[in-house]
C-alpha cells in the first residue's frame, strides 16, 4: 500500500533541485481510449477478523500513533527482524498469487476483497490495509484510470481492464507489502506496453540498490525507464520504509531528484512506481482514498518489499 506524498513536498523538491522535463509536462495529445473509466460504486459492509489473529495497533481504532517530534531515523533491522520480514514477505506473495487465480471478466473487486480477506484468516494473518486510517477493505484494487488506493466495490471487471491488486499482510508482528498489475481479457497494445514498462521500471530500480548508493538513484532510474518508453511517473505517491510499522522512514521517491542520503545494510523499504500513459496529475475522490488520473489516463503499478544486504539487495516478496 503506497504512501501519499504531500504536493508541497513534491514542489519543494522540484524547486530545490531544478528537476526538468517529463514529470511536470502534461501529455497534450488526446487519448485513444479503449477501456472504461472507473468511478467508485456501492460496496459491502466492513469485514471483521477473528480475535485470535494478531493485529496491528490501528486495527481497532483506525488511528496511528503520533509521529515523533523532530522526525524519525531510518531503522536498521536486526537478525530477528529480518527473519520476521522474510516471513511476512513470503506470506504476502502467497496470498497475492492465490488471489490472482480468481481474476477474470465478471468478478467484482468486492469479491476479490472477500478472497483476500478469507485467505488472510486461513493463514492467521491480518490484512494490513483494513482500518488503516479507516480504509474500509482488506486490499486495494485500482483499475484503469485509478492510480492507487481503489476501494473494492460491486463493479465487475470487464474485457480490456488493467487492475492493480495491492496486498499487505501483518504476519507475526511484521508487514509484507507488494502489488502487481494484471491484464483482464483483451487489453490493447498500449495498455500492455504500459504494464510491461512499469514492471521494468520497478525491477531496474531494485537492481541499483546496495549499501552506499543514494536513495535518489531509485527515482532517477524509474524516471529514465518511464521516459524511454513514453510514459510519465505519477509523483504524488511514494514507497516507504516498512517493518513492525506499515509506513516509516525512509521515503522512496519514484521521480528524478537529488539527495545525499544513502542506503545502509539492514534497511527494508518498498519500491512501487506508478506510471501513466497520460499526464502525472491525480485527484483524490470524496471517499478520501481513491486516486484517479485527472486526464482519465490509465496507470499501472508494481511493488516489492526489499532488504538492503551486505552485497546488494534481497527481494522479500518475490
Amino acid at each position: 500500500m503506497i504512501k501519499k506524498l504531500s504536493y508541497s513536498v513534491y514542489r519543494s523538491l522540484r524547486t530545490k533541485f531544478d528537476i526538468s522535463s517529463a514529470y511536470n509536462v502534461a501529455v497534450t495529445k488526446a487519448l485513444d481510449r479503449k477501456f472504461s473509466l472507473v468511478l467508485p460504486q456501492e460496496t459491502t459492509p466492513f469485514r471483521t477478523i477473528p480475535d485470535h489473529i494478531q493485529k496491528p495497533p490501528y486495527a481497532v481504532t483506525g488511528h496511528l500513533a503520533p509521529k515523533q517530534i523532530g522526525g524519525e531515523d531510518v531503522e536498521v533491522k536486526n537478525k530477528h527482524q529480518i527473519v520476521g520480514m522474510r516471513k511476512a514477505g513470503k506470506m504476502a506473495r502467497k496470498i497475492l498469487n492465490q488471489t490472482a487465480e480468481c481474476l477474470k471478466i465478471g468478478i467484482t473487486t468486492d469479491e476479490i476483497d472477500a478472497k483476500v480477506h478469507q485467505l488472510c484468516i486461513e493463514n492467521d494473518v491480518y490484512p494490513s490495509p483494513l482500518n488503516y486510517k479507516h480504509f474500509p477493505k482488506s486490499v486495494c484494487t485500482s483499475i484503469n484510470n485509478v492510480a492507487c488506493h481503489g476501494i473494492p466495490d460491486l463493479r465487475p471487471l470487464t474485457d480490456g481492464d488493467i487492475i492493480n491488486v495491492d496486498i499487505t499482510v501483518f504476519c507475526d508482528g511484521f508487514h509484507g507489502d507488494l502489488s502487481e498489475t494484471y491484464l483482464i481479457g483483451n487489453v490493447d497494445e498500449k495498455g500492455r506496453k504500459l504494464v510491461h514498462a512499469t514492471k521494468l521500471a520497478r525491477d531496474a530500480a531494485i537492481s541499483v540498490c546496495k549499501p552506499g548508493v543514494e536513495y535518489c538513484q531509485i527515482g532517477k532510474t524509474i524516471s529514465s525507464v518511464a521516459e524511454a518508453h513514453g510514459f510519465s511517473v505519477v509523483p504524488a505517491f511514494i514507497g516507504h520504509g516498512i517493518g513492525e510499522r506499515f509506513h516509516c522512514p525512509p521515503d522512496i521517491f519514484h521521480f528524478a531528484y537529488e539527495s545525499p542520503e544513502v542506503m545502509k545494510e539492514g534497511v527494508t523499504f518498498t519500491i512501487e512506481p506508478i506510471l501513466s500513459e497520460g499526464n502525472d496529475e491525480v485527484e483524490i475522490l470524496s471517499d478520501g482514498w481513491t486516486a484517479v488520473m485527472c486526464d482519465g489516463s490509465r496507470t499501472a503499478q508494481f511493488e516489492h518489499t526489499v532488504l538492503v544486504t551486505k552485497d546488494g539487495v534481497e527481494i522479500l516478496t518475490e
